[in-house]
């Protein structure tokens, strides 16, 4: 799934190129929207929550709406020129376009319109955005201790905090030295602050321009342990590990290090 960082980068493309523009053309293939129209509707700002996509738009008669996607597993928003030869497939489930772009939604897992008023019924579940301009690390950390459990899976549960997803989970606590089973009730505040801020990090140097260098291994692989399983850790040689863990039907995969991650407190 894409992670925040993924998600930032497909709403800041989309707003680029459609920002400002009347759409002259919208195809919605979903069947709640299926005869929703929205030619002659404004871009206002595409924006990303998370790892969600909200698309403000005015109408012609000037009432703001948000259409709302989520790219979940293999999703996409490809952009290209509006002269190009239109885009077709069963996977495709949006099309937006100006005079000058076209934006193709592909395999989106959500698609709503809604009153831009209303975002919160769609969005105001997640904890803060670890890429937002007003990202507070404390906040976020209080969410995590109130979830209890171990800190992988809470660090995934989008209501702690919003965007990071399992490659960052393991990237992160891997250099903060914590174990993916860790209970979040043993590490405190400050400790959990730092595993914050770590991953907001690593997230924000994705963005500006390829992996964090300070975590390469000298044979220039990009990560420390995501997709590294049964290779040799950078830092002790010990092979990569991986675990799954979280809900019953919802484990997700976590790569680790044995040696640099010591599971000293687990209980």
């Amino acid at each position: 799934m894409p992670e925040g960082d993924a998600v930032w980068r497909t709403a800041h493309r989309l707003h680029r190129a459609l920002a400002g523009a009347d759409l002259t053309s919208s195809d919605l293939r979903w069947p709640s929207l299926a005869t929703a129209d929205l030619v002659g509707w404004r871009t206002v700002e595409v924006v990303p929550r998370g790892k969600h996509l909200l698309h403000r738009l005015v109408s012609p008669a000037g009432a703001r709406w948000t259409l709302h996607s989520h790219l979940r597993m293999d999703g996409s928003w490809r952009v290209g020129p509006a002269t190009a030869p239109a885009p077709r497939g069963h996977r495709l489930r949006a099309v937006l376009a100006t005079e000058s772009v076209r934006a193709a939604g592909w395999s989106l897992g959500m698609l709503d319109l809604v009153r831009t008023a209303d975002e919160a019924r769609l969005v105001g579940h997640l904890g803060p955005d670890l890429l937002a301009a007003d990202w507070d690390a404390t906040v976020a950390a209080r969410r995590l201790l109130a979830s209890g459990g171990p800190i992988g899976p809470a660090l995934l549960d989008q209501r702690n905090c919003a965007g990071i997803g399992t490659m960052w989970a393991a990237e992160s606590l891997f250099g903060e030295g914590i174990h993916p089973l860790t209970p979040v009730d043993t590490l405190g505040q400050e400790r959990l602050v730092a595993l914050l801020d770590r991953a907001r990090g690593l997230m924000r140097a994705s963005i500006v321009g390829g992996r964090p260098g300070s975590e390469r291994g000298a044979g220039g692989e990009e990560f420390a342990v995501f997709g590294r399983v049964r290779r040799p850790c950078h830092t002790c040689g010990t092979p990569v590990s991986k675990l799954d863990a979280g809900p019953v039907t919802q484990e997700r995969g976590f790569s680790y290090c044995p040696s640099c991650q010591l599971a000293t407190e687990i209980r």
